[in-house]
């Protein structure tokens, strides 16, 4: 049987934790079959980085943006910078998405008006490029909703860590969303979101692992790497009653449709 083909759609590869090892760890995603990993824009101070990593590597592609928990960092000039980003690396095959950026209501006195207009700002720069975006959502589904809906963004994009629940799920499918699913469900106390993930559509489901973060349960409290993927996959599919091969095939299928890549060229 052929080697199940996998893209870790939100990674932070870049951050410090894996300085040690970075090449390492990629190597052993090859082994695995891990073949294309996203790392995410948070902030100004980390896009050539990221940049500088992915350009130069076919195995890693960007996404810029500004993340709702650095929000303190944050700086109106600093949207014209990835209004500029954007527009230098928009024909670079490396550079795939606006995000990570969205709402964050579990933050402790969050200003969720500054959220809002950043969210905003972010989304019309994805409408203006015609990127997809990968969504920062936490306890702000409703708001975030509402939001796109004025938005109808043309590419969607995917819901990070999604754990909302089946009618929020319909709602961003309706809007041309994916939804990111890693080491979160593995946990046994998730019934709630197993219960969900059961009935999701196949058709809307991207793999991830948030690396370093979002360790699965099957290695608590360590660092979270892309090489758990294979084994997040093998327990979603348990979930949904499906065989590892059949979600991993389905993820590889609506992860290139997204991004406009050939799933065949990962092989």
């Amino acid at each position: 049987m052929a080697m199940s083909i996998y893209i870790d759609t939100h990674t932070h590869l870049d951050f410090p934790d894996f300085d040690h090892d970075r090449e390492a760890v990629l190597t052993d995603c090859e082994r695995l079959g891990v073949r294309r990993l996203l790392l995410m824009g948070v902030t100004v101070d980390n896009w050539d980085r990221i940049w500088d990593l992915a350009s130069g590597d076919e195995r890693l592609y960007a996404a810029f943006g500004l993340h709702p928990v650095f929000l303190e960092q944050h700086r109106p000039e600093h949207l014209e910078q990835l209004r500029e980003r954007l527009s230098r690396h928009l024909d670079h095959p490396r550079c795939c998405a606006v995000g990570e950026f969205g709402l964050d209501y579990f933050i402790q006195d969050a200003d969720r008006e500054a959220q809002q207009q950043l969210f905003e700002a972010q989304l019309a720069l994805a409408a203006d490029f015609a990127l997809p975006v990968l969504l920062h959502v936490r306890r702000a589904h409703a708001p975030t909703i509402a939001t796109l809906k004025r938005y109808r963004l043309a590419r969607g994009g995917i819901i990070h860590a999604f754990s909302g629940s089946m009618e929020e799920a319909r709602e961003y499918i309706r809007l041309g969303f994916r939804l990111g699913l890693g080491g979160a469900a593995t946990w046994p106390q998730a019934r709630r979101m197993h219960r969900v993930i059961a009935q999701l559509p196949g058709t809307s489901l991207v793999l991830e692992t948030d690396s370093p973060d979002m360790a699965p349960a099957f290695t608590p409290h360590q660092r979270n790497t892309p090489q758990n993927l294979p084994r997040i996959c093998s327990e979603l599919a348990a979930l949904r009653g499906e065989t590892p091969e059949q979600l991993a095939r389905q993820c590889l299928h609506n992860t290139c449709e997204l991004f406009d890549w050939s799933a065949t060229a990962l092989s």
